[in-house]
């Protein structure tokens, strides 16, 4: 039997945004057709990255696509075209969804037959002007632009990659690259947040078999960088607001990644530090089963009982399969893993955690509450069914919804057991 406790009088610490994403649903046509499924589901940022697919789809995001001659003078708003990125990051607004900016290319996954945008920019002081000169134009109206609340700028993702997709140079350029450009955005907006450098992850101390951790050579690599960056902005007291990374593993291999990464930003000193897990999807290729959304829940759930401050799905787009893994890549409809997410915001709009615990290995729980209202949330990814017990609330009239094959967060009478691969979110 798993046992489960509740103590709404204890509360533990604010619901965080673990259901946030990628890219938002973009299409051809550059309408915003499926941005209401992001409302509903009160997915609180978008994460701007590998937007539109290979290459920014030549007009979003990407530095290269805003200001697309590098030699040109970065002062002359005319050398800019933001007008596809100002008509998305609209869309979002309007969506309710805040921008989450990442300053650099995308993905080039063909880099080995050639590189495009993901060598090491060449004058990275320019670099770093250009994209104070974004920043301006989506926070503080430069060259007719906006005054929109875009809290966190990533600067360039996944340097550590020994497959070159996203940056060709060597760990020193890179921190060097990070040092000029960070140093100079955080004195030009000191109320802004700048981070880097989307982690490949840590899959060399996740331990167990699962097969991102078998190439030692590769994931060690990943390892050495992460020590390496810490050092170097430690000495060089380098501005760092938050750190992001990747984990594309199970949840249980990503909870001890993330109990990881505290414990080495603690030893260097960095201990409140925000980190974002800003690209996931564990199993993706199962996307639209019991077992992704359950997967996908548990993720949710163990990282807001754990440190990473923000996690974002990749990513929240509707074709691409297998990465599209909240929408069917046919129909363009919502499918299992985004009704987790729609669960989940009922958990973050409610504000406040409250103290929560289970017993039973692989049954994540999380419990929260606005002092009126309170819902608990349960995954069960033990591989078996499970006998519930929930002590220390009243449920004998909470509302209950599952997710599993057939139910997507369909109303259901209460139950005394939860299946394997099943989600269940109580409302008392």
């Amino acid at each position: 039997m798993a046992n489960i406790k509740i103590d709404l009088t204890q509360s533990v610490k604010k619901m965080k945004p673990m259901h946030a994403g990628g890219q938002p649903p973009v299409i051809s046509t550059a309408r915003d057709t499926y941005f209401h499924y992001l409302t509903e589901a009160g997915i609180p940022y978008s994460r701007l990255h590998d937007v539109s697919g290979a290459f920014g789809g030549g007009k979003y995001v990407d530095i290269q696509n805003v200001f697309r001659n590098i030699d040109a003078d970065e002062n002359d708003p005319a050398n800019y075209d933001f007008t596809f990125t100002d008509l998305l990051i609209n869309q979002l607004i309007k969506a309710g969804v805040e921008p989450y900016y990442r300053l650099g290319p995308t993905i080039e996954n063909a880099a080995h037959v050639k590189t495009y945008y993901v060598d090491p920019p060449k004058d990275p002081a320019k670099w770093a002007r250009i994209c104070e000169h974004i920043i301006r134009h989506y926070t503080e109206g430069w060259a007719d632009g906006f005054h929109h609340k875009i809290t966190y700028w990533e600067i360039w993702p996944e340097p550590d990659g020994t497959f070159n997709m996203l940056w060709t140079g060597t760990k020193e350029e890179f921190f060097d690259f990070y040092h000029i450009v960070a140093t100079h955005l955080k004195a030009k907006f000191p109320h802004l947040k700048f981070g880097t450098f989307g982690s490949h992850g840590f899959y060399a101390i996740a331990g167990g078999g699962y097969p991102w951790s078998k190439d030692v050579s590769v994931t060690q690599y990943y390892i050495d960088f992460f020590h390496a960056f810490m050092e170097y902005i430690k000495k060089n007291n380098t501005p760092l607001d938050f750190f992001s990374w990747h984990c594309y593993a199970p949840a249980s291999y990503a909870l001890k990644m993330d109990k990881w990464l505290h414990e080495q930003l603690v030893a260097y000193g960095y201990g409140d530090l925000e980190t974002h897990l800003n690209e996931w999807d564990p199993y993706a290729d199962e996307f639209g089963t019991a077992h992704h959304s359950a997967e996908c829940a548990a993720m949710m759930l163990g990282m807001q009982n754990g440190y990473t401050d923000m996690c974002c799905i990749y990513d929240m787009r509707t074709t691409n399969a297998p990465f599209c893994p909240l929408f069917n890549p046919i129909t363009h409809k919502p499918i299992h893993a985004y009704y987790s997410m729609v669960a989940f915001n009922h958990l973050y709009q409610l504000g406040t955690q409250i103290f929560s615990e289970c017993d039973t290995d692989g049954l994540h729980v999380v419990a929260a509450s606005d002092g009126e209202h309170h819902a608990l949330m349960i995954s069960n990814i033990t591989g078996e069914r499970q006998e519930l017990n929930v002590e220390g609330i009243d449920i004998s009239k909470a509302r209950w919804h599952v997710i599993d094959q057939e139910r997507l967060l369909s109303w259901c009478p209460p139950k005394t057991t939860i299946a394997n691969n099943q989600v269940l979110l109580l409302e008392f």
